[in-house]
Formats: structure tokens, sequence, C-alpha cells
């Protein structure tokens, strides 16, 4: 067992977990840097989601961005509430390129999902979702300890569902009309990845980002 294994063991056994659940990390990569979310990212996240039209995908997250305000104020109340931890996502050069979040955070379960993403165009197909995701995945399981991970998407999205299983995650199910989004009834396929099977996942990601190296 390598030491990144060791790691996760340890988490599962450590009652008192001290690691915050509360405090957002800065997570840093090659391709990829994830920094707590401020109030000065929301021109650079509307231009990001404005470019090339990438908000008129009404199916995808980015389509929120629409309304900026609601989004941003959304997602500190989340995050004050201690449901979730909100990432700008900056790309090589150190510019803003997107979010992500750990979301429907439950410590007491060990359990959290990853959602609330959107990339620009420009950085789309690149190395920056893998690293993106290994980075989140490694605090979630190796720093915070957690025992399952959730990624959830709409049905209709099928560029998302094909990213979400090429990162080694297994589709659990679709929940039918799951929830109601501007009017129209969304079903939502969820995925997930246990702890017992995050080495694995790891080490395809990292394969999979050597690729863009």
């Amino acid at each position: 067992m390598g030491r990144a294994d060791d790691r996760i063991a340890a988490r599962r056994n450590d009652t008192a977990r001290p690691v915050s659940w509360r405090a957002v990390p800065t997570l840093a990569g090659c391709h990829v840097t994830l920094r707590p979310l401020v109030s000065d990212d929301k021109a650079a996240l509307v231009a990001a989601a404005s470019a090339d039209g990438l908000w008129n995908l009404f199916y995808a997250s980015v389509a929120q961005m629409k309304d900026a305000e609601a989004f941003m104020a959304r997602a500190f109340a989340d995050q004050e509430a201690g449901r979730a931890l909100v990432f700008a996502v900056l790309d090589a050069n150190g510019e803003v390129c997107g979010t992500t979040k750990f979301m429907r955070m439950n410590e007491a379960h060990r359990r959290l999902e990853i959602g609330g993403t959107f990339y620009a165009t420009r950085v789309q197909r690149s190395g920056v979702n893998t690293e993106a995701k290994l980075l989140l995945l490694t605090h979630a399981f190796e720093t915070l300890g957690c025992q399952c991970v959730q990624l959830r998407t709409d049905r209709l999205n099928r560029r998302s569902q094909a990213a979400i299983e090429r990162l080694g995650a297994t589709r659990d199910g679709v929940l039918r009309g799951h929830q109601i989004v501007d009017g129209r009834l969304r079903d939502s396929v969820v995925y997930s990845i246990l702890d017992r099977e995050w080495p694995g996942v790891r080490q395809n990601l990292t394969y999979l980002l050597a690729r863009h190296a």
C-alpha cells in the first residue's frame, strides 16, 4: 500500500478529523489553481460564461451566470451555511477561467458532491478539468477523509456524463423529476467514487493528465 493509501486508511480511522470542512483551501497544480471564490471574480466569470455563447447551454450550470448577482449570492450563502466550499478556477497564466465547488457537504457521513462546474471554452479539452478533478478528489479523500464523493449532471448533458465517466466514476442511476430548473423538469444522472476506489481513479487521472504535459 502506497503513501496515499496509508493516508486514506488513517483518515478513515480518525474519528476526530481535525481538518476543517469549513475552510476553502488553495489547491495548485501545473495547469490549474483552485482558490477561494471572491466577489471581485464576478466580472471574469461573466466573461468566461458569455464567451462563445457558452451560457446558452440551458442544461449546464454555466447558464446560471446569466444572473451573476444571484449566482454569487447563492454561492456565498451556501458556503456560510457550511453546505459548500466554492472555488475560482485559474488557468496556468493565473487568469480566472471558471468555477467549481464542493457541495451537499455532510461531515457526519463523510460525503460530499463536486459540482457547479464550468470552464471557459478556451480551456476546454485541455488539462484544466482533469487536474482540477484530481486536486479536488485528492483533497476530499486524502485530507477531509471522505468515504464517498458524488457527481451529478443533467440527463441532457451528454458531454458532462462522458467526462465524468472518463474520470472513472461509477454511474449510480437517474433521479427522475429531480429538480425544476427554469420551468423545466430536470432528470439528474448520479455518479459516485468511494474511498476504496480512489487509488484506481487517482491512477487513471494521473495517466490522463500526463497526456497534456
